[in-house]
């Protein structure tokens, strides 16, 4: 049952559903029955449907699938269903048979763990008088929302050519993309644009003077981040109605979350105006995906580049599928895109064995890694720190790691991957989603037991592990 994604594809291409059933051979009204899941797509349909409008048939009908029934293992691994005789068939049947029912499951466990940690903090909090308050956290709408990019593979068809309508009407010269959207911004949309001193801006990097029509930015933003922060203004004040036309065909459980879903599709709209599709293509395949390469040619900071690297999804002109993620020194993670089928926990750490953590021992070095998943699936990924200037002596900068890395398959485009033996997969490092989830009874790094195992407490044992478990007694 793929009908929502019929539909979206429909209407990315601006199509009625009498002109697509005409593109298919069928009726619109059988057509009507698919979109709305009372018809499955059928093999020969799916096959025309890939010939008609070049999509990845693979990606259009099994990515979503695997995601959801990664989430309904990593939800039905908590022990709230320790006694329930729940198997991965009963997981890949509910993902592929009624995958909004699935999708409910997981919002609605989502709900439930935000709620208990609200009860848990607020019951710290009633222990100390003092310091009673309610607590609301904000961490679902930003799960909710990463959700939505994920579920789109971080690709917006609609955005690339609003952008690239943009890059035409801009008068860029020698390469000066900041001067140009500066003489856009005063000429067409009558907006003025001004670089103000830190003290004067304290906190703010960007702001919007509505009255007097002015665009401020912080003289602490380099280069790459002005020329961003232009771009993304214009994104709200010429195309708010397209923005708001990609929320609405999505369902959210909250308004924050659609306000966060519209903020990062201006802010995929800023990196597409710096990084035109097919140009940015052209130059990533040239110099087999050299960041800093790019980086230099298109005047953007690392983590542009690696954001942008992971949108190449348009259909007859697709780049690596990439994922990216952004972590701290503590391993939160703070940003996460995908285009590949690679599952993000949403309820705790990143992998320590993963190499994202150890870029912080060596700043500004590329790190890279060949690294292997609990189903055997193997990635290659890079990883480096980035540095972003808080504001002066008594504002210490921050720092974070950014990985970006695909499926081994592909990492042979990779300049990074010259001289590894890639088809040495059982070399690779073995890492999991997060301690809570990863099977790997045996692993020394180990920080918390899996949710499925029984933990078995012997004080005359001690193992290279702090944990040890029942052998055979997973629940």
């Amino acid at each position: 049952m793929l009908g929502h994604k019929v539909r979206r594809l429909r209407r990315e291409r601006g199509l009625t559903q009498a002109q697509m059933a005409e593109m298919l051979g069928i009726s619109p009204s059988y057509l009507n029955l698919i979109e709305n899941n009372q018809r499955p797509l059928t093999v020969p349909l799916l096959l025309k449907l890939g010939n008609a409008f070049d999509v990845d048939l693979q990606a259009f009908a099994e990515d979503e699938e695997t995601r959801l029934l990664a989430s309904l293992k990593e939800v039905f691994a908590d022990p709230l269903f320790g006694t329930s005789d729940l198997k991965r068939q009963d997981f890949r049947e509910l993902a592929s048979v009624n995958p909004a029912l699935a999708q409910a499951v997981v919002t609605l466990y989502q709900a439930y763990r935000e709620t208990r940690e609200d009860m848990e903090t607020l019951a710290e909090r009633v222990a100390d008088r003092d310091k009673l308050q309610i607590v609301q956290t904000q961490a679902f709408p930003i799960e909710e929302a990463r959700e939505f990019f994920h579920a789109q593979s971080n690709h917006f068809p609609e955005i690339e050519e609003a952008a690239e309508t943009l890059w035409r009407a801009l008068t860029v010269e020698h390469g000066d993309v900041f001067g140009a959207l500066v003489d856009f911004l005063n000429r067409e949309v009558n907006v003025r644009v001004k670089v103000m001193p830190g003290e004067v801006m304290g906190q703010s990097l960007r702001r919007f003077d509505r009255h007097s029509r002015r665009i401020l930015l912080s003289e602490l933003l380099p280069g790459s981040g002005r020329t961003f922060q232009l771009a993304y203004q214009i994104a709200l004040l010429q195309h708010r109605d397209l923005l708001d036309a990609v929320t609405a065909s999505h369902t959210f459980s909250v308004e924050e979350t659609r306000r966060l879903v519209r903020i990062g599709l201006a802010n995929y709209f800023a990196g597409a105006v710096m990084m035109p599709y097919q140009r940015f293509l052209d130059a990533a395949r040239a110099v087999r995906y050299d960041i800093e390469i790019l980086e230099s040619r298109f005047n953007a900071s690392f983590e542009q580049v690696c954001h942008r690297l992971t949108t190449m999804q348009r259909p007859g002109a697709k780049g690596v599928p990439f994922f990216m993620v952004r972590v701290d020194k503590a391993g939160n993670v703070s940003k996460r895109f995908s285009a590949t089928s690679l599952h993000f926990a949403r309820f705790g750490g990143a992998c320590p064995r993963w190499t994202v953590h150890d870029a912080f021992r060596t700043p500004g070095q590329m790190l890279t890694q060949l690294a292997r998943m609990p189903d055997g699936t193997a990635y290659f990924s890079v990883a480096r720190t980035v540095t972003k200037s808080s504001g002066g002596f008594r504002s210490p900068p921050q720092q974070f790691a950014i990985a970006l890395g695909c499926e081994v398959q592909h990492a042979g485009q990779l300049v990074y991957a010259d001289g590894i033996d890639l088809q040495n997969t059982e070399a690779a490092t073995p890492i999991g989603v997060n301690c809570r989830l990863c099977p790997r009874l045996d692993c020394s790094q180990r920080a918390f037991p899996p949710l499925n195992q029984r933990l078995l407490i012997d004080e005359n044992l001690r193992g290279l592990s702090t944990y040890t478990f029942v052998p055979g007694a997973g629940v």
